[in-house]
């Protein structure tokens, strides 16, 4: 979920304002530039563009956690070799290689999480779901890839910006500013990825008591846990629906963080996924 986008009622919120527009420079596509668009959406840019935008969005990110539009830009600007590399770790596996292959995207109209609601307690699918639920977000926020010229490694980019909830969901984090820091450690130790401790800068949006208790307690089960845990870039989550979540998470080398503080019961979240799989059952 990139740096925190959470409103007063506790969803989760994703603006999508174009960092050109901020620069107020021509939109990209009025440019005239040489190099075309190598897949839709792609906004080619120079070695001086990319830094531009690198520099301008890593601060617009620091100042204003709500432009989740900058967070994905300094992403893409600041992946350098970190995206071949999480490339050839998908090579290495079966799953990776068939992830690549057949580019399966994750939102609302590729999943259905009806049939998910209805899959029994305790597999992956299943608890994917109630966090859905006991968060108030949906898996359809993440910004297109506009910045990374190779499509294949901009499908990677993507991968892992819509892979992100899954994470979340497994290793039990709500999406408040402490606990998001702290899968964003995690993600940095196990993919490697520069946005990912970029954005741990928010820390300093924490009161001295979170950010005690972040350093404390949960950096350090991030680093050990992330550094040592499968690759989870390499994971075809989508076919993982009716796995038990405990066999998921040993098989990968995934252990609990420390408890978090959630604002929704559980209860309430496993009521409200009941009532969906209910609602959507056959007669």
């Amino acid at each position: 979920m990139s740096l925190l986008i959470v409103s007063r009622s506790g969803h989760y919120l994703r603006p999508t304002v174009s960092y050109i527009s901020l620069l107020h420079v021509r939109p990209p596509q009025t440019r005239s530039l040489k190099t075309p668009p190598a897949y839709p959406g792609h906004i080619p840019l120079n070695w001086f563009e990319n830094a531009f935008l690198a520099v301008g969005s890593a601060f617009m990110a620091l100042s204003s956690p709500k432009r989740g539009d900058m967070v994905a830009a300094l992403g893409e600007t600041t992946a350098g070799l970190a995206l071949p590399r999480l490339r050839d770790r998908m090579l290495e596996s079966e799953e990776g290689r068939r992830i690549l292959k057949e580019r399966p995207r994750i939102n609302s109209n590729t999943i259905d999480m009806n049939k998910l609601a209805q899959l029994p307690e305790g597999t992956f699918g299943h608890s994917y779901v109630t966090w859905l639920e006991r968060c108030g977000v949906t898996p359809d926020t993440r910004e297109p890839v506009h910045y990374i010229d190779d499509p294949e490694l901009a499908y990677v980019m993507q991968r892992y910006r819509e892979c992100h909830d899954f994470y979340h969901s497994l290793c039990g984090l709500p999406v408040s500013v402490e606990y998001e820091i702290a899968l964003k450690f995690f993600e940095f130790a196990n993919l490697g990825l520069p946005v990912a401790a970029l954005s741990a800068t928010a820390v300093v949006r924490l009161s001295s008591s979170k950010r005690s208790r972040l350093f404390s307690e949960y950096v350090p089960w991030a680093l050990k846990c992330g550094s040592s845990a499968r690759s989870l870039i390499t994971v075809y989550w989508e076919n993982r629906w009716n796995q038990n979540i405990g066999e998921l998470k040993k098989e990968l080398g995934i252990w609990d963080p420390p408890e978090p503080k959630w604002r929704k019961p559980l209860s309430e979240a496993k009521e409200a996924a009941m009532k969906r799989a209910m609602l959507h059952t056959p007669q």
